[in-house]
C-alpha cells in the first residue's frame, strides 16, 4: 500500500460483488459529479466500504450543522442488488480530491487495486464542463479509454453528445487520471460530462441529473430522479435568482448568452 494514503476497511468482511460497475464522483466544476454519485449512494442506502486519510489532503476542515468541525472525507460505498441481472456497484464520493499531481496519480492507483480486487472491469467518471452561461439543458459529453465502450454510450437514443473533441480542454484529476491509468489495469472506462455554469459558487444539480439520466437508460438500476428532495428544488431555484446577479456583476448579457460561449477547459 502506498504511504501517501491511509486506506480504512469499514466493513468487518469483504462482500463478494457481482460484476460491479464503479462509478467516481469526487467535487469538481459545479460538484456536478459529487452530487450524481451522493444521489446512489443515499438513494441505495449503500453500504461504506473504505474511508480514505492523507497528509496530502488540503489543510482544512468543514464546520458541520452541529456548528462543530469534520474532517474532509473520502469514502468508497458498495450496493448489492438482490436481483442478479443487476450489477452491483462501488461507489466513490468525497468532500475533496488530492491535490497535487504526484498525490492524485497514487490515489487513483489505490482505488484501481481495490477495483480489481472486486474484479470490476468497468468504470464511470464523472464531472462538469463549465460554460460562460447557465445551460437550461446541459448536455451530457462522454470519452473513454476503449473505443467499443465509447460506442455504447453514444450510440442514438443514449442521451449523449457523440462528439467531445474541441469542448474541453485537458480533462484534469481523478475523473480523467482513472481512465488513464485504467488501460494499465485492463480496467474499460468512461468519463460522462455535463455541462454546468463555470461560476465557483454554482451547484450542477441539473447536469447531475443529466448523468444520472444516462446511467439509468444504460444499466436500467431502477432508481426515480423524482425523489430528488424538494429541498435541492428549492436550492436550485434560489441558485438561479443568484446567477443572475453573478452574471449581472460580470457585466454578462443573459439575453445574449449561448451555449457556444463555452469556457474550454473542465477540472475534475
Amino acid at each position: 500500500m502506498n504511504s501517501t494514503w491511509q486506506v480504512t476497511q469499514e466493513t468487518k468482511t469483504l462482500p463478494k460483488l457481482n460484476n460491479p460497475l464503479f462509478v467516481e464522483g469526487l467535487p469538481g466544476i459545479g460538484n456536478v459529479g459529487k452530487i450524481a454519485v451522493d444521489f446512489l449512494v443515499e438513494e441505495f442506502k449503500a453500504k461504506k466500504l473504505y474511508s480514505f486519510f492523507s497528509y496530502k489532503f488540503p489543510h482544512s476542515v468543514f464546520v458541520g450543522e452541529n456548528n462543530l468541525v469534520e474532517m474532509p472525507k473520502v469514502e468508497i460505498y458498495y450496493k448489492q442488488f438482490k436481483n442478479k441481472n443487476k450489477r452491483d456497484l462501488i461507489l466513490l464520493v468525497g468532500d475533496i480530491q488530492p491535490i497535487d499531481e504526484e498525490s492524485c496519480y497514487t490515489f487513483c492507483e489505490e482505488i484501481l487495486k481495490i477495483v480489481k480486487h472486486f474484479k470490476c472491469a468497468e468504470m464511470i467518471t464523472t464531472g462538469g464542463i463549465g460554460l460562460q452561461s447557465l445551460p437550461e439543458k446541459p448536455k451530457v459529453y462522454c470519452t473513454g479509454n476503449d473505443e467499443k465502450l465509447f460506442k455504447e454510450y453514444v450510440k442514438k437514443g443514449m442521451l449523449v453528445e457523440k462528439d467531445i473533441f474541441g469542448v474541453v480542454g485537458p480533462i484534469v484529476g481523478v475523473s480523467g487520471v482513472l481512465l488513464g491509468l485504467g488501460m494499465k489495469r485492463n480496467i474499460k472506462g468512461v468519463a460522462l460530462l455535463a455541462e454546468t455554469f463555470g461560476h465557483p459558487m454554482y451547484l450542477g444539480i441539473k447536469g447531475a441529473q443529466e448523468i444520472l439520466k444516462v446511467i439509468e437508460k444504460k444499466f436500467k438500476f431502477g432508481y426515480d430522479l423524482k425523489k430528488m428532495s424538494k429541498e435541492i428544488i428549492e436550492v436550485e431555484k434560489e441558485l438561479k435568482k443568484k446567477t443572475k446577479e453573478w452574471m449581472s456583476a460580470m457585466g454578462s448579457n443573459q439575453a445574449g448568452a449561448k451555449a457556444k460561449d463555452r469556457d474550454m477547459s473542465y477540472i475534475g
